[in-house]
């Protein structure tokens, strides 16, 4: 029976492929399950990608993982291959994680165990290997009064355990408001046209 397969075989043979994808691995998993393992792998949009990663990238680069890891053999006998994106509540810890959260409302939990909440402005490299995070405190108001916004504070990515992504509920209304005020002005357009 071949040995089992070990992360870093696995993440040797997709690794190219994701890249080409235009991805980066976040995390590669290998575990058995009786007499045949688990593959889980974790991918995410570069750094300066914008949007979000889709359904139909995933399902692409699965089918090339799949395919090379077959071809390789890397994982011995029965295996099942499960290719995901990171959520929303995943620990946000490298630069490329902050820099594309950018907008976002976020509590950071600093090494020294002190935590920051505020919407995150900007990710500033101060050198090629360091970077500052902008961040502005916010406060929300009370009984539906605008929040209570602060003045900007950097934090240097270093002092930064991690950071965790708030859902904001008000937002994804105001969005969802502003994307049928859109629909609405496309199809009165297309009536007076």
């Amino acid at each position: 029976m071949p040995a089992p397969a070990t992360a870093q075989r696995v993440r040797d043979v997709v690794e190219p492929l994701v890249s080409a994808a235009g991805l980066v691995i976040e995390e590669i998993e290998v575990v058995r399950a009786g007499k045949a393992s688990v593959v889980r792998i974790l991918v995410d949009l570069e750094e300066d990608a914008e949007g979000g990663l889709d359904l139909e990238d995933v399902a692409e680069v699965s089918q090339a993982i799949s395919d090379a890891l077959d071809a390789a053999a890397v994982v011995g006998g029965e295996h099942t291959l499960e290719v995901s994106s990171p959520g929303v509540g995943r620990a946000l810890t490298e630069r490329r994680h902050f820099t594309r959260a950018r907008g976002r409302m976020m509590t950071l939990t600093r090494t020294d165990g002190s935590t920051l909440r505020g919407r995150l402005d900007d990710v500033d490299r101060t050198a090629p290997d360091a970077a500052e995070l902008v961040l502005i405190p916010e406060t929300p108001g009370l009984k539906g009064r605008p929040p209570k916004v602060g003045a900007p504070v950097r934090v240097p990515l270093a002092a930064v355990r991690e950071g965790r992504v708030e859902v904001e509920m008000g937002r994804l209304a105001e969005v969802s408001d502003d994307e049928d005020d859109d629909a609405q002005d496309a199809t009165s357009a297309g009536q007076e046209s």
